[in-house]
């Protein structure tokens, strides 16, 4: 099937290719400014500290579905070694092997195409088996600090979870933005809570993955309208699974990272958060969420941290 019209008359109105210059590899992170950076540590005021990674384990969120994207395998490849000989100080050294999508993660520019490109018109075939990405990669989000901004749906909607299935719409948003008090703004990561993280933290991985509350094809206007940095949720797929539009799989990803060069974050866990900025009566933060710097990455693990 190939990409309705509908598709990209929407992909028109949010492209931002050439917006930062022919050569940008970055996309929305240009506006996370020196100045957006001093205003995200005014938030800090308590100084309580929330983490939004899930554990990195073999038993984690994938399920198989998606070829190659391996729960992490950890093993031991020294136990108490005496490297430099009888009675010297002892090591013990691990490896692992996982998808870098795997757990709570951050998606970079290249890691979907369509119509053959990539973000800033830049060729698919830039992404090749032995070299990765070779613009774009996840290493080029070099710090990525700034003002988070926590969009509770479903606390919103006045529920604890949105049902498998439902679109988040910009009118979702709106509601959620007005809960939060707070007006996003550019530069902000905005953070989507539907609630379906629930649903893994109770044991049901399956349940989890499918099917899903996500973003709709209409929400890229409204990150685009704002000038937001990056957008990351609570759930496997980002985007509403399956798909609201028949056929049409994966758009917001298109929109969002090859159109807009906005990059994504899914498997966040924002319940902690979402009870965190509930007692405190604020939804924004300082937001810590620089990703592992694998050169020519498509994607890689991250550990947020929301300063309060």
């Amino acid at each position: 099937m190939s990409l309705p019209e509908e598709f990209h008359e929407i992909a028109e109105r949010v492209n931002n290719w050439g917006r930062w210059g022919a050569d940008d590899e970055i996309g929305t992170l240009n506006l996370v400014t020196g100045e957006v950076v001093r205003e995200a540590a005014r938030c800090v005021r308590s100084g309580r500290r929330v983490p939004l990674a899930l554990p990195l384990k073999q038993d984690g969120v994938q399920t198989g579905v998606i070829p190659g994207r391996v729960n992490p395998l950890h093993v031991m490849v020294q136990l108490n070694q005496e490297l430099f000989g009888p009675g010297t100080v002892a090591c013990s050294d691990d490896a692992v092997t996982m998808g870098l999508q795997a757990g709570t993660h951050w998606d970079a520019l290249p890691h979907v195409s369509h119509s053959g490109r990539l973000y800033n018109g830049r060729p698919a075939a830039g992404v090749t088996a032995h070299g990765g990405a070779a613009f774009s990669g996840i290493d080029k989000a070099r710090h990525l600090v700034s003002r988070g901004v926590l969009l509770d749906v479903a606390r919103a909607r006045g529920v604890d979870r949105l049902e498998g299935g439902h679109a988040v719409t910009p009118e979702d948003l709106d509601a959620a933005e007005e809960l939060a008090g707070t007006r996003v703004r550019a530069g902000d990561v905005v953070l989507v809570r539907t609630g379906q993280m629930r649903v893994y933290l109770a044991g049901d991985a399956h349940g989890y993955a499918y099917p899903s509350p996500g973003l709709s094809v209409r929400t890229p206007e409204w990150f685009h309208a704002r000038d937001v940095a990056a957008v990351a949720n609570d759930t496997l797929t980002f985007e509403v699974f399956p798909p609201e539009i028949e056929g049409l799989w994966l758009a917001v990803h298109a929109l969002d990272l090859v159109e807009m060069g906005m990059p994504q974050g899914q498997n966040w866990n924002l319940e902690e958060l979402s009870t965190a900025c509930g007692q405190e009566g604020r939804h924004a933060f300082l937001l810590c969420a620089t990703p592992e710097p694998f050169v020519g990455a498509t994607g890689a693990p991250v550990a947020p941290v929301a300063v309060l």
